[in-house]
């Protein structure tokens, strides 16, 4: 007989007197100790046996591919990514950066972009609320690889503002020459970025607007200064003029191949306009 029917039937016994409280009680202990020895047998076994995976997990903890998510195996594939792999968020705008500037603005769409970048549009809009927010940041990339290339462009020739404006203008032409190889890479075969950029930004978008004015004030602004610093008798119009040299020069790229145009001559141009400011000719180099 089980402990629990032993219990049961001393119990209904003590009550119509045919046994004692004394068996009860014996009866009771007897299954409290059965009880307990029950109890740790189990968790002698349970400590034996290693607990298995989780659901939708293998054995060694990574999620199993046929039972993850295709958000588990997103996360599990960057979790595993090599650590020299570009972040989600500079993919993004690199890849946007491209798109903008071969095809246009408006002739690209954010499920281009998140395709090309090899992510999604979710991923997309988590690193930028919206497309206007990625073509502001591609602009302001923009500028600073530009003003990056100015600085290292006048550094050689620190203290000769002269020299200074002419290799601008020589940096401008070498950078121009870029064979089919590197064309991907030149960053003036289609003109300016942002002088592009103003082209489609409507009139009222005041934020991408605010951005290109604020670049090409700053550019007319330098261009000013060099030519102050030179000792021009007109600065200020000669660095307007080596302005307009210079963003027309980069809007023929985009018209005449390779160096077919006008573009050939605009380093020698500017030679001339500076010479005819400062009425004192450069020696033949």
């Amino acid at each position: 007989m089980s402990p629990r029917k032993s219990l049961a039937k001393a119990r209904a016994d003590a009550s119509n007197g045919r046994t004692s409280s004394a068996l009860v009680e014996k009866a009771v202990a007897k299954r409290g100790a059965l009880r307990s020895a029950s109890t740790a047998k189990s968790k002698a076994r349970g400590s034996k046996r290693a607990p298995g995976p989780a659901p939708g997990m293998s054995a060694r903890g990574a999620l199993s591919p046929g039972k993850a998510t295709g958000r588990e195996q997103r996360v599990v594939a960057e979790r595993e990514a090599p650590a020299d792999r570009p972040r989600v968020r500079d993919r993004i705008l690199e890849t946007a950066g491209e798109l903008f500037y071969s095809r246009g603005i408006h002739c690209v769409g954010v499920d281009s972009i998140a395709s090309e970048a090899g992510t999604n549009k979710m991923s997309l809009y988590r690193n930028f609320p919206s497309k206007e927010e990625l073509v502001a940041e591609y602009l302001r990339e923009q500028e600073r690889e530009y003003w990056t290339v100015w600085d290292s462009t006048l550094a050689p020739f620190e203290g000769d503002p002269r020299r200074q404006l002419e290799a601008l203008f020589d940096g401008f032409l070498t950078r121009a020459k870029c064979n089919d190889e590197e064309l991907e890479d030149c960053k003036v075969r289609r003109g300016c970025a942002l002088g592009n950029a103003a082209v489609e930004i409507s009139e009222d978008d005041e934020n991408l607007r605010a951005i290109v004015l604020a670049y090409k004030s700053e550019l007319r602004r330098r261009l000013r200064e060099l030519c102050r610093q030179s000792g021009a008798s007109e600065p200020d119009a000669l660095g307007d003029a080596l302005m307009l040299l210079a963003e027309g020069g980069c809007y023929t790229l985009s018209t005449f191949p390779g160096m077919s145009g006008p573009i050939a001559s605009m380093a020698k141009a500017a030679r001339a306009l500076i010479s005819i400011h400062l009425r004192q000719p450069r020696a033949a180099e």
